[in-house]
């Protein structure tokens, strides 16, 4: 049988359709596994998840290169839909971004995102961000998008320049990046819904547009999203809340009663629990191997 599309060829093909990408974003391999469980095309890797999840820290440019791409290669082993990766401000000078792209894709990747921020960079929807000048974005981006080694890994970047520098340095930002060859443009933090509609008429470029339950842009449906232009709606850290929520008071309710009794059904199952690891799997391997004649 011969080989399907790579992952990043399959993301370009799912871009290039008309109905908008619904991205979710996943800190590890569970949840990677559970997002395409029920239904997800794609996958984001979160920053800010990663962060949150693998040090129990803000986002606030703390994990490292190393730690990100060991984290992203877990979740892309974990699932065959394509993977896109925040690699934040690349790590560095334009040289560290050439090389978290190389050591990304090595990872699995279909596709990576680079922001315009400065390090310590600052989740999007935190005050007290500042960005780079235009230029040294330039050099990174340029840098990311010569060090891919398959043509077809996708390219995101963002701009947080709205909250710094104002909506328009911001547009002007997001369009040298497409000018530059940056395969979608990601316009973070537009505080209102006439903004949100307005940047797709000013940028000539495909849109990401990022919702945050409680952050700074209002949010809007898919539907509403798609109709404004947007090809890719990200919510970055929908699944990492709703699971913090879950274990906050399933805890809570272990330590007040000393059992789980009660917790029954806020609970998956033992069976489903199996299922969504792929237990199964590994026990047709196992039975597979351990059926071999010995030499």
């Amino acid at each position: 049988m011969a080989p399907g599309p790579s992952p990043a060829a399959a993301l370009r093909q799912r871009l290039a359709d008309a109905r908008p990408l619904l991205l979710p974003g996943c800190a590890d391999a569970l949840t990677a596994r559970i997002a395409v469980d029920v239904g997800f095309e794609a996958i984001y890797a979160t920053g800010a998840g990663i962060s949150n999840a693998l040090l129990g820290m803000p986002d606030v440019g703390l994990v490292t290169m190393t730690e990100m791409v060991e984290q992203v290669g877990r979740i892309c082993d974990a699932v065959e839909v394509p993977v896109i990766a925040d690699m934040d401000t690349g790590y560095g000078n334009a040289v560290n971004a050439r090389r978290a792209v190389r050591a990304l894709e090595a990872a699995g990747v279909a596709g990576v995102q680079i922001e315009d921020q400065v390090f310590p960079k600052r989740c999007g929807h935190f005050a007290g961000k500042d960005v780079v000048p235009a230029a040294e974005m330039r050099t990174k981006l340029l840098a990311v998008l010569d060090a891919r080694r398959e043509a077809d890994t996708v390219v995101i970047a963002r701009t947080d320049a709205i909250a710094v520098e104002g909506a328009e340095r911001a547009i002007e930002r997001a369009n040298l990046y497409a000018e530059l060859g940056a395969d979608l443009v990601f316009v973070e933090a537009p505080p209102t819904r006439e903004l949100l509609a307005e940047l797709p008429r000013r940028i000539d470029a495909p849109l990401l547009a990022n919702m945050v339950e409680g952050g700074v842009t209002p949010i809007q449906s898919l539907e509403e999203l798609g109709a404004m232009g947007y090809r890719v709606v990200l919510y970055a850290n929908t699944a990492l809340r709703a699971g913090m929520l879950g274990i906050q008071s399933a805890l809570a309710t272990l330590r007040a009663q000393g059992s789980s009794l009660s917790l029954s059904d806020r609970l998956v199952s033992w069976d489903e629990r199996q299922r969504l690891v792929g237990k199964a799997a590994i026990d047709e391997l196992e039975a597979r191997y351990a059926d071999r004649d010995p030499e």
